[in-house]
C-alpha cells in the first residue's frame, strides 16, 4: 500500500484508556510497517496539564504493556512524532492554542494543513469539540483537507442522533466526518465481501430461494466489570446491535456495488438498513427478548448478577442480553428471518455470521440421519477467525450413515505473522481518505429508525419481561422461541471454529 499525504493527527482524549490501548499502538504498528505518511504528527489533546516529554513517556509506558511488537530505536524514533497540547474542550478559545501547535508543527516539519481530529472522548463532547474547531477556522480547506473521526456510540436514541447530525453538518461536510466502527476494521468482517464477490459459487445462492435464515451471534463471557455506571445508560441494544451488528446484516444482505470505490459500496449497505421491515408493538412483543445475567457458580467459583455489579441500580431494568428476529423486504431477502443475539456473561466470547442454507427438498437418507441436512456457512470474526461450511458426508462402511462434518480455514493457517489490529485499518483507511469502513450518516439514522421503537417499547411497555439468565448460560431460554421451527435452533459457537455445543470451554 502507498503511504498517505503527509498530515497531522490530532487526539482528543488523549489521557485517556482508548488513546493508551488501541490508538497509539495501532499507530505505532503502521509505523514499523512504513505506512505511516512520511511527514507526520501526533498531538495528544486532553485537559491534563502535560508536556511534550511527559505525554511521550505515558504513550511509551502504553506501547510496553499493549503493543506486540516494539524495539527500541523504532519506539525512539515513533515516539518523537508525538507532541501534547492542553485543552479545555468546553472552552472555544482554548483552543486557540492548539491553532498556533498546528500551525508550528505544520512548519516546522513541512506539513500542509491535512488534518485528522479524533474524537476519544465522552460522547457529551461529540458535537461541542467540531463546534469549538469550526469557531477557530480548523475545519476550514482551504490549505489543505480537515477530517474528524467520532467513535460510537453516536447518539443515544432516534432523537439524540438526528441532533448530532445536525449540530455537525452546520460546520462539517458528509465526506469529513468519518464515523468509527472498529467492527468493521476487523479482516473478517470485510472478507465478508470477497466471499461473495469473489467466488462464483456463493453468489447465485445467496437469496431468499436457498438461504432458510441468517443468524449474527456476538457474545462475551465477561460482565460489565467496572463499566456498570456507563452500561446502565447504554445496554446490549444500543452497545452492540445499533451499531457494530447491523452493520454486519448491511453486508451480508447489500447488494453487488457497482464499484469498490466507498459510495458505492455504503450507498448498498444503506438499502438493506432502509429496508428492514418496521416493527409493530405486536411484533417488538413476539420478535424480541431482552435479558439479564444473574449470580451462578461456574467451575466452583461465584460470579454475581448484573444488579449486583458496582455502580448498578438494584432495580436495573436495563438489558445484558438482546436478541431480535426481523426480516429485510427485498427481493432478495424477502421471506427470510434474520436472527441477532448479543449478550454478557455468555459461556464464550465470540463474534460470528452463519448462513444456514435450505434442506434438499427431499431427503433420502432420513433413515440414516437424526435430522435434515441444513448446510452452513459460518463467517468467524472473533476469535479464531476464519470461514466453515458444514456438509453432509456420508460414513465409511455399509450403508448410508450420513454425519455433518466441517470444511474449514482459519487465518492462523496463513503464513503471515499477525492480523492487524482493526483500528490499523481504519486510521489508515483515514488518513487515506477512503470512507469505505466507516459509518455514513444516512445509514446510522437508518439503523436508529428501526431500533428505537424497541428502546421506546421496552421503557414503557410494563408487559414486556427482562428475562434472568444464569451467568455462564446462552442466555434466556425464552430466546429459543424466536426460532419456532422444529429441529431448528440457534448455533451454540465455541472458541475454536470447528466446535460447537451448548458447553463450551470458559
Amino acid at each position: 500500500m502507498s503511504r498517505p499525504e503527509n498530515q497531522i493527527l490530532v487526539i482528543f482524549g488523549a489521557s485517556g484508556d482508548l488513546t493508551k490501548r488501541k490508538l497509539i499502538p495501532a499507530l505505532y504498528a503502521l509505523e514499523i510497517q512504513g505506512l505511516l505518511p512520511e511527514k507526520f504528527a501526533i498531538i495528544g489533546v486532553s485537559r491534563s496539564g502535560l508536556n511534550d516529554e511527559l505525554f511521550r513517556e505515558a504513550m511509551e509506558q502504553g506501547l510496553e504493556e499493549f503493543s506486540d511488537e516494539k524495539d527500541k530505536t523504532s519506539v525512539s524514533v515513533f515516539l518523537q512524532k508525538i507532541y501534547y497540547q492542553s485543552v479545555d474542550a468546553q472552552d472555544s478559545s482554548s483552543f486557540i492554542g492548539l491553532a498556533g501547535k498546528l500551525s508550528e508543527l505544520q512548519t516546522q516539519l513541512g506539513i500542509s494543513g491535512n488534518t485528522i481530529f479524533y474524537l476519544s472522548t465522552p460522547p457529551s463532547l461529540y458535537s461541542l469539540i467540531p463546534q469549538n474547531l469550526a469557531k477557530n477556522g480548523l475545519n476550514i480547506q482551504n490549505n489543505g483537507w480537515k477530517r474528524v473521526i467520532i467513535e460510537k456510540p453516536f447518539g443515544y436514541d432516534l432523537q439524540s442522533a438526528i441532533d448530532l447530525n445536525n449540530a455537525l453538518q452546520k460546520d462539517w461536510l458528509e465526506d469529513q466526518i468519518y464515523r468509527i466502527d472498529h467492527y468493521l476494521g476487523k479482516e473478517t468482517v470485510q472478507n465478508v465481501l470477497v466471499t461473495r464477490f469473489t467466488n462464483g459459487i456463493f453468489e447465485p445462492l445467496w437469496n431468499r430461494n436457498y438461504v432458510h435464515h441468517v443468524e449474527i451471534t456476538s457474545a462475551e463471557s465477561i460482565g460489565v466489570e467496572k463499566r456498570g455506571g456507563y452500561y446502565e445508560g447504554s445496554g446490549a441494544l444500543r452497545d452492540m446491535i445499533q451499531n457494530h451488528l447491523l452493520q454486519v446484516v448491511g453486508l451480508i444482505a447489500m447488494e453487488p456495488p457497482a464499484s469498490l470505490n466507498s459510495d458505492a459500496i455504503r450507498n448498498e449497505t444503506v438499502k438493506v438498513l432502509q429496508s428492514i421491515r418496521p416493527y409493530t408493538a405486536e411484533d417488538i412483543i413476539k420478535s424480541t427478548i431482552r435479558g439479564q445475567y444473574i449470580s451462578a457458580t461456574i467451575k466452583g467459583e461465584k460470579h454475581i448478577g448484573y444488579r449486583e455489579e458496582e455502580g448498578v441500580n438494584p432495580d436495573s431494568k436495563t438489558e445484558t442480553y438482546a436478541a431480535l428476529k426481523f426480516y429485510i423486504d427485498n427481493w432478495r431477502w424477502g421471506g427470510v428471518p434474520f436472527y441477532i443475539r448479543t449478550g454478557k456473561r455468555l459461556p464464550t466470547r465470540v463474534t460470528e455470521a452463519v448462513i444456514h442454507f435450505k434442506p434438499t427438498p427431499h431427503y433420502l437418507f432420513a433413515g440414516n440421519h437424526s435430522e435434515e441436512s441444513h448446510n452452513q456457512l459460518v463467517i468467524r470474526i472473533q476469535p479464531d477467525e476464519g470461514i466453515l461450511l458444514k456438509f453432509g458426508m456420508k460414513m465409511p462402511g455399509a450403508g448410508f450413515d450420513v454425519q455433518t462434518v466441517n470444511m474449514d480455514f482459519h487465518y492462523s493457517d496463513l503464513s503471515i505473522e499477525r492480523i492487524p489490529a482493526a483500528y490499523e485499518r481504519l486510521l489508515l483507511d483515514s488518513m487515506s481518505g477512503d470512507s469505505t469502513l466507516f459509518a455514513r450518516g444516512d445509514a446510522v439514522m437508518a439503523a436508529w429508525n428501526f431500533l428505537d421503537p424497541v428502546l421506546m417499547e421496552w421503557k414503557n411497555n410494563p408487559c414486556i419481561p427482562i428475562h434472568g439468565y444464569p451467568a455462564g448460560t446462552w442466555g434466556p431460554e425464552k430466546a429459543d422461541d424466536l426460532i419456532d421451527e422444529a429441529n431448528i435452533t440457534w448455533r451454540y459457537p465455541c472458541k475454536n471454529l470447528s466446535d460447537d455445543g451448548i458447553y463450551c470451554e470458559l
